[in-house]
């Protein structure tokens, strides 16, 4: 099974990146079931979060004109009991 990776870019889209083409492991459906086209042979697909994008659901970069601000970390690992 291929890896897939969710990253947050700071005041940007959410990146998936996978190993080889996303298109062949990967499938983004919208709210009734149907799949969005996916680039061909592309390991990285950015999805939109700031809403301006002209594309959505992916990332067309209007989230550095539009004041888009997001910069969520992750929590600390918990210590070892």
């Amino acid at each position: 099974m291929a890896e897939i990776k969710i990253r947050l870019r700071p005041n940007g889209p959410l990146v998936i990146e996978g190993v080889g083409p996303l298109d062949a492991v990967l499938q983004i459906v919208d709210q009734q079931g149907n799949p969005f086209p996916l680039p061909a042979n592309k390991p990285v697909i950015a999805l939109c979060r700031c809403g301006h994008s002209s594309n959505k659901p992916f990332c067309d970069g209007a989230h550095k004109n539009c004041g888009f601000l997001a910069e969520e970390l992750a929590p600390p690992p918990a210590p070892p009991a």
